[in-house]
């Protein structure tokens, strides 16, 4: 018998249909994970809606959760086609899967306001560094100097999707690597439980036209020189579990969950702070200097830590919790004629 979830379900229930993307492609790699986590924390797929724009990672609605909604949009589209979805129905969470060019490129825009509304949205970036879907071309992403075989070299400087994300304000910002998969789960599952919006770069290397051993979207390459800045795992809210005392620096200990299963935890010896924008924007920054690929949860707000606590778009919106739009009928959406008359009276005083 296939192993079910607290709510009865198997992993089938969470899979979509056979993957037509290259065989070794680290987009599916990232949908593995997507289909683990949600199993794992037994979230129901028709609680949940996929969006995309354009591109190989842009097929992942098709790749995933059949019982849920999707909807593959325009190139770049993916966050107002989100933005519009979610407000209408906020019963449902939403998970966007886009691309370096999808988001970096012809997306930047859309990609800036999304993260300054907030919209609680878990936004995974597959970035390869080319545009495969159009025969590998360099995506914004690719690092300068990159050489392909048939477009020459790059000659501009990569944007850091991350860098991008702290500086637009996003209350989560975590990179990590398709081929790191324990550690990928671990950030799709704190993400599902951001209260805003979730920014997830994956390094997720392009087997056909990206994969020289030396390009840093490689799997060659991010593996010689990845660098987590902590142990992750993700524990959703249950009953609190205490250690009879604490960690030292450096020591690890396996840990009893609720399901049953161990982890081990251990102490990080980097004094880094993942409540701290800046110091996430100063880390990304020596990691380039280092020629390392700095992963795991590089900054998160929460009302612990953050002077000033964003609202998400939601609470902006002052949305009704009760009763979504997209339940509402139209008497309960269209202003009384008395409230339309007196808007129009006040148009038109002299």
């Amino acid at each position: 018998m296939p192993k079910t979830n607290a709510i009865g379900l198997t992993k089938a229930d969470y899979k979509g249909a056979p993957s037509t993307l290259c065989q070794g492609c680290g987009h599916n790699s990232i949908l593995s994970q997507i289909i683990a986590a949600l199993f794992e924390m037994s979230v129901r797929p028709e609680d949940v809606v996929k969006f995309s724009g354009i591109g190989c990672s842009s097929k992942a609605p098709t790749y995933m959760l059949s019982r849920s909604f999707g909807f593959n949009g325009l190139h770049g589209r993916m966050p107002p086609l989100a933005t519009g979805a979610l407000v209408a129905d906020i019963t449902v969470k939403g998970i966007g899967m886009s691309g370096d060019g999808d988001t970096a490129s012809i997306g930047m825009g859309h990609f800036k306001h999304v993260l300054r509304r907030n919209l609680p949205l878990v936004y995974i970036v597959a970035n390869n560094g080319v545009y495969g879907l159009t025969k590998g071309q360099f995506a914004p992403t690719a690092e300068k100097g990159l050489t392909l075989k048939h477009h020459g070299q790059n000659p501009y400087m990569p944007i850091d999707v991350c860098l991008e994300a702290l500086a637009g304000g996003a209350t989560f910002v975590a990179r990590s690597f398709a081929g790191d998969p324990k550690q990928l789960k671990a950030l799709i599952k704190a993400a599902f439980h951001h209260n805003g919006l979730a920014v997830i770069d994956v390094v997720s290397p392009c087997v056909t036209f990206n994969n020289d051993p030396s390009a840093r979207f490689s799997y060659g390459w991010a593996r010689d020189h990845e660098a987590p800045l902590h142990t992750l795992d993700f524990i959703p809210p249950e009953e609190e579990i205490w250690l009879d005392r604490p960690l030292e620096p450096g020591e690890r200990r396996p840990i009893r969950l609720h399901d049953g299963s161990v982890i081990v935890l251990e102490q990080v010896r980097e004094d880094y702070d993942p409540t701290d924008r800046f110091a996430a924007m100063r880390a990304i920054e020596e990691s380039y200097k280092r020629e390392v690929l700095l992963t795991g949860l590089l900054y998160i707000e929460t009302p612990d830590t953050a002077p000033v606590v964003r609202e998400n778009l939601f609470e902006i919106l002052n949305l009704p919790e009760d009763k979504p739009l997209n339940r509402m009928q139209e008497p309960e959406l269209r202003p009384p004629r008395d409230a339309l008359e007196e808007i129009n009276r006040e148009m038109f005083v002299a």
